[in-house]
């Protein structure tokens, strides 16, 4: 199965269900197992990587007892084959990656203000609720390279090396994930000087001799070209396998269903009186690259009751403008019309033509994940023409390509078919939220309730107070928290610093920050320029054999 198409006779067909096979967005590849999309990350034609088809849980309601892990299994078994992984290694995969977690229930729901719950996704590692995918996709990788070397010694070992840019809070989630793990090399490129305090800190006091922090003398889009120039550039990839951990990875979409289903069930114990199992539920999602709002997609689609799932962007609001007009299109923003944001949060660390905000790590030009709603929203209108499957999934890949391309080459494409748009807003609505709006959200839930939220959180809050107006007070709606409100102290202590009695090392600190810009560091700056970085992965990686006597 390591080698791919599963449908192509490397692996016999019955091993697999449909939803166990992987298919590129735009069409060209097909049949992948799910070993190698987690492998590789992008297809080979530059599309996202699916499943041939979302599967349905029927028995989805017998589900509702279950905890965190046994719940994160029964979804993850659906997407891949146990011819893959068998049962009880995909068990202790998930278990382990949730060990790591600060509280017993993972995720726990908690009511905010009338039928508006919170569901808290920060008690990983990093306090992000990208900790929920990237302990994960780190043990993945570690269980396939177990496998994979068995037998093998030295240089014949299959090595991952995994390159991403990060403006904050990806980094320290993947070096998390992926920190002391076997056969992994992790380089994490950051703007110097422009990320948070506080994420700088979470990565660089990492001291493993896997993981290698780089600072470019650059911004973010110049990491983000340097990653992409590694990945296209023929000659590392003839000698090291580079690997993705950023949120186009599978894996990191399938890992989010589970706190869908998980806060569903929560809120049935909870509210025993006003939601029971069936009823519909609303869910208020901030979103920058739409990653995780289409794991809450994904979870609808296989039986999860869900009345809306609620877009909530910043004023970087390229889905709220697709959502309201059926277009989407880049809109930069340039010189003083781009500043805002705090710069001790992370606001300087963003790509080129961004509008900066109190919520930075939402702070984006297009949705990289976005792209696979396209996909499914095209299958569902070619389906429409009563033609055979083979042929629909052609046309959607086909209608993708084109609407990417003309993205890439006009800065962007639709109106989009009427169809097209209303099945779009058939399962999503969508909210932009300003900086201002955000400051005053903070503050009104801590005068209320006395909760602390982060600025992204914020966000999804009052696209969560919106929607409860707009469609029905009566339908419970979970809001997701994306961050503690530590790691954006600077947006906090802005919304709440005439508050009386308000103390942020009393009330939002934790302990876990405490002293951690004391700790020993490990950071190289680097130049601003691809080849000197391929230089330092080939050193770096070549240090680590020799340590390990290769």
């Amino acid at each position: 199965m390591s080698n791919g198409e599963a449908t192509n006779g490397n692996a016999a067909p019955q091993t697999h269900t449909a939803s166990q096979r992987y298919l590129s967005t735009r069409g060209e590849d097909t049949g992948f197992s799910f070993e190698d999309v987690v492998l590789k990350g992008l297809a080979n034609d530059g599309g996202l990587y699916i499943p041939e088809e979302l599967p349905v849980a029927a028995d989805w309601q017998s589900w509702k007892d279950l905890p965190f892990n046994e719940l994160a299994y029964n979804v993850l078994s659906l997407y891949i084959s146990p011819s893959e992984i068998p049962a009880e290694d995909l068990k202790d995969i998930v278990n382990r990656s949730y060990a790591t977690f600060r509280a017993e229930e993972v995720t726990p729901l908690i009511n905010l203000q009338g039928n508006i719950h919170l569901l808290e996704l920060f008690h990983g590692p990093t306090f992000a609720f990208k900790d929920v995918a990237l302990q994960f996709l780190g043990n993945l990788f570690e269980y396939f390279l177990v496998r994979r070397n068995e037998g093998k010694t030295g240089r014949d070992r299959y090595h991952l090396t995994v390159v991403g840019a990060t403006s904050g809070d990806t980094g320290s989630a993947a070096i998390y994930g992926l920190r002391g793990k076997k056969d992994v090399s992790v380089f994490m490129l950051h703007p110097k000087g422009r990320v948070s305090p506080i994420q700088e800190l979470q990565m660089t006091t990492v001291l493993d001799s896997n993981v290698h922090n780089l600072a470019v003398t650059g911004n973010f889009d110049n990491c983000q070209d340097i990653v992409k120039a590694l990945f296209a550039d023929p000659e590392i990839n003839s000698t090291h396998k580079l690997g993705a951990v950023n949120s186009i990875n599978m894996a990191r979409i399938l890992a989010q269903i589970t706190y869908y289903f998980h806060s569903y069930f929560t809120l049935l114990r909870q509210q025993p009186e006003t939601f029971k199992l069936g009823d519909k539920v609303r869910f208020s999602v901030p979103s920058g690259n739409f990653g995780d709002i289409l794991a809450g997609y994904f979870a609808f689609r296989m039986g999860l009751p869900v009345e809306k799932l609620v877009i909530a962007t910043n004023e970087n609001d390229i889905l709220d403008r697709f959502f309201k007009t059926g277009r989407y299109e880049k809109k930069p923003s340039y010189g003083a019309a781009a500043e805002g944001g705090i710069e001790s949060d992370g606001a300087k660390a963003h790509e080129d033509g961004v509008k900066e905000t109190l919520s930075p790590a939402m702070d984006i030009l297009v949705s990289s994940n976005f792209e696979r709603l396209l996909w499914f929203l095209a299958y569902e209108f070619a389906s429409s023409a009563g033609m055979d499957d083979e042929w629909n999934k052609k046309q959607a890949g086909q209608e993708v390509s084109s609407w990417l391309s003309d993205l890439k080459t006009k800065g962007g494409f639709g109106p989009v078919y009427k169809d097209v748009l209303d099945a779009a807003r058939r399962n999503f609505d969508s909210e932009r939220v300003s900086d201002q709006e955000t400051l005053e959200t903070i503050k009104s839930i801590y005068k209320e309730v006395g909760y602390v939220l982060d600025p992204h959180t914020a966000v999804g809050v009052e696209a969560a107070r919106r929607a409860v107006k707009k469609f029905s007070s009566a339908t419970h709606t979970i809001s997701l928290s994306t961050a503690h409100p530590a790691k954006f102290a600077g947006a906090v202590e802005q919304a709440l610093k005439d508050e009386e009695g308000f103390d942020f090392e009393a009330k939002v600190l934790p302990q876990e920050f405490v002293g951690l810009d004391k700790r020993e560091k490990r950071v190289r700056d680097v130049a601003n320029d691809w080849k000197a970085v391929r230089n330092v992965v080939r050193e770096q990686v070549e240090e680590e054999f020799k340590a390990a006597g290769y």
